[in-house]
């Protein structure tokens, strides 16, 4: 996607910096777009921890890049140490247990990599697959998401405007490019679809209102920014006609496992009698998992993302303030999981499924 009309990935390894791959610091956005040069495996693995990247395909192809390094890492005075290349491999698959995309792309790094011979030059090609294959699902996502917009907005009245409620950051951000949930919004804009997205804050880290909201205004998308729990008041005021939200890991049966608040989304739209649309590609689905909710593991982060903010004052100087009472602790699950008999549809790259319809998807 483009910033300040420049096309842009995530993640890239540039062919004339051997040995770093680089990123965008989403932890800087959206009041600074910087690029972050990581080196080694521990850079990467500090990058996913610290959320500097974030979103399970942007987190999938960042972890392939980084056993890219592993690879080289791993070469030692002529001699390939695969002890090494599988500990970075057990270390990166650490960083974010929930989203499936990252351990899924970590193992066929393994696969591809592994046995060392000529394995730099492979975990390359691997890599760079992996980011290219993430890129053109998403394009195809927003191709599928496309009818499914177009079709809700043609029901509306003439002139109407199509209302679509998102929560977290389903955007190019959280992928290589394009995205998952915004993908169908972008493709929707671009074929002249008149549309308007509630954008959810998403707190505690706000990535609905730092990246959603920055991306849709990049791409100059009307939006607003609402409060977490305002999506049932705006459905009860038929202000919304879908909700379309990512996923980080869907079960073989249709749960999802998404940023925490979606499942209270899902609720409202089938109470209002709204559809509520998955959009993810098919390597976020779990084809070892049958069913995921109590069975998707789910992050648990540092209390002091709920009880700071940090960001700009008024006159622009960063600072961290605390939003909670003195010495109240928190809790900080940062997903949970929607059965699959809320979700009207899933959108992959594959086409539009109902959640029976899932394993089709597969591979």
């Amino acid at each position: 996607m483009k910033v300040q009309g420049r096309s842009w990935r995530t993640v890239w390894q540039p062919g004339d910096d051997p040995g770093a791959v680089w990123i965008i610091d989403q932890n800087r956005l959206p009041w600074e777009f910087a690029v972050v040069r990581l080196t080694g495996v521990a850079e990467v693995a500090e990058a996913i921890v610290e959320m500097r990247v974030r979103g399970a395909g942007c987190i999938g192809a960042t972890a392939a890049w980084g056993m890219w390094l592993a690879a080289r890492e791993a070469w030692q005075g002529g001699t390939f140490r695969r002890e090494i290349f599988l500990r970075a491999a057990d270390r990166l698959k650490a960083t974010r247990p929930t989203a499936v995309n990252l351990a899924w792309a970590v193992d066929r790094m393994v696969v591809v990599a592994g046995s060392g011979d000529g394995g730099v030059e492979r975990a390359w090609v691997e890599a760079q697959a992996i980011s290219d294959e993430d890129a053109a699902a998403c394009a195809a996502i927003g191709r599928h998401g496309l009818g499914v917009l177009r079709g809700l907005s043609e029901a509306k009245p003439p002139g109407g405007v199509l209302n679509v409620l998102t929560h977290c950051n389903a955007g190019w951000l959280a992928f290589v490019d394009h995205g998952s949930a915004l993908a169908p919004v972008y493709a929707a804009a671009e074929a002249g679809v008149a549309v308007h997205v509630w954008v959810d804050e998403t707190r505690p880290r706000h990535q609905g209102s730092r990246l959603t909201a920055w991306e849709l205004g990049q791409q100059g998308i009307a939006h607003t920014i609402v409060a977490d729990n305002a999506g049932a008041q705006l459905m009860q005021e038929g202000l919304v006609d879908l909700v379309i939200t990512g996923a980080d890991r869907v079960a073989r049966n249709g749960d999802v496992a998404n940023k925490v608040g979606t499942f209270l989304k899902a609720l409202a739209a089938r109470y209002f009698g709204l559809p509520f649309y998955v959009a993810m590609p098919a390597s976020t689905i779990d084809g070892g998992l049958e069913a995921g909710v109590g069975c998707i593991p789910i992050e648990e982060r540092g209390a002091d993302e709920v009880l700071w903010v940090a960001g700009p004052d008024a006159e622009g100087v960063e600072r961290r303030v605390r939003v909670a009472s003195p010495g109240s602790g928190a809790a900080n699950p940062a997903f949970d999981v929607t059965p699959a008999g809320l979700v009207t549809a899933f959108i992959t790259e594959r086409g539009v499924c109902v959640p029976g319809e899932l394993a089709c998807q597969l591979p």
